[in-house]
């Protein structure tokens, strides 16, 4: 399954210097707004120390890692929903990805301006949920006409989709995203029907300077409490780093810099992370000598499902899985030698996949 990111936030807050480091493209990342007119698409390849481990094991022709595409959108501004500053382009964009990347400028530089003339991470942020709520509300309003024309034919149903979406609209109003809404069934896929903006699952990526990238400081402080009722995931990494990570050649001199600076792993790696547990994915393994490949699935996923996104005919065709864990393929070593100690599972429709995973599919189309 594909998985599309789309990185917002105000302009100069470090969005296109972080998209750069994320990936292979090369945004124009410059000291003025709207330096991305058009939605730059890279890809990042997720690290996974567990798909090393199983190529070594397997010593396969190639190793193909699941990857996530990254839209580094343009800065939004106040009016983005009206239109102002290419605003309808740019939240179009919005609707394509999976989840949102907001990211939010925690750093003083007096040789980068500010849009809004001081740095205020809360502030930022709330531009840019009311943005989307206008857009959002906008959405609403239009289905909301059709639906009570729709329901002058006195059908109940019609009457309920009434109900419900001017509930949503009541909450629109008072500031509630889509996401937060307790909504019932109907009212969840009234929600998912109108691609809500707002109901995207949202990563704050806080953007420090150097001195903060381990503890924080003031503004991500003021940050995490203003969001701690939100269902949402926060991290802080330090752009102005992972260029610098990204301009070395070697892995050897990644670690060294790394550990220079006292981090554990780069900054794209607790963004990949952070990601996966907001999304509630999970990654499974196919091996054997031609490749060793991850796949990206949801958790709770069973095995036809997971199946499916090999191709759909080993879905449609599914007979059974055979699963090996991954702790037990690098007890023993090898496909067979798990065999022989009899640690190879046979699962049918009902298994549901476990993270970490090695699978192999049997089908009949």
């Amino acid at each position: 399954m594909g998985l599309k990111c789309g990185i917002v936030g105000l302009p100069n807050v470090g969005k296109s210097t972080l998209f750069n480091a994320l990936t292979s493209a090369k945004a124009l990342a410059a000291n003025y707004p709207f330096a991305t007119k058009d939605p730059n698409i890279g890809v990042i390849t997720v690290p996974d120390k567990r798909l090393d481990k199983l190529a070594e094991l397997v010593n396969p022709k190639s190793l193909v890692p699941t990857t996530i595409e990254i839209l580094d959108i343009a800065g939004l501004i106040k009016g983005a929903s009206k239109g102002e500053g290419l605003g309808n382009q740019f939240l179009a964009n919005i609707r394509e990805v999976d989840a949102i990347v907001h990211v939010v400028r925690c750093f003083e530089d007096g040789n980068v301006v500010h849009v809004d003339g001081n740095v205020d991470p809360v502030r930022d942020k709330e531009v840019i949920d009311l943005e989307l709520l206008f857009k959002d509300l906008e959405t609403v309003e239009k289905r909301l006409d059709r639906l009570r024309k729709q329901a002058k034919s006195g059908k109940k149903e019609d009457q309920k989709a009434v109900a419900i979406a001017e509930l949503v609209k009541e909450k629109m109003e008072a500031g509630i995203p889509a996401r937060a809404m307790e909504l019932d069934d109907e009212g969840q896929a009234l929600i998912k029907d109108m691609f809500l903006l707002t109901a995207k699952p949202v990563l704050y990526v806080l953007n420090v300077d150097e001195s903060s990238v381990h503890e924080g400081n003031q503004y991500t402080q003021a940050f995490t409490q203003a969001v701690a009722n939100e269902n949402a995931e926060v991290i802080w990494i330090s752009a102005a780093i992972e260029a610098d990570i990204a301009q070395l050649e070697s892995l050897e001199e990644r670690q060294e810099f790394l550990e220079a600076m006292g981090l554990e792993e780069p900054g794209v790696n607790k963004l990949i992370h952070a990601a996966y547990h907001l999304l509630n994915l999970i990654t499974y393994f196919t091996a054997g000598e031609k490749e060793v490949r991850a796949w990206t699935i949801h958790r709770g996923w069973k095995a036809p499902a997971a199946a499916g996104v090999i191709h759909t005919d080993f879905e449609k065709g599914f007979i059974r899985a055979e699963v090996i864990k991954f702790s037990d393929y690098v007890k023993f070593g090898s496909e067979h030698a798990v065999k022989e100690a009899g640690k190879m599972a046979v699962e049918g429709k009902e298994y549901v996949v476990d993270d970490g995973d090695v699978m192999h599919f049997r089908f009949n189309v």
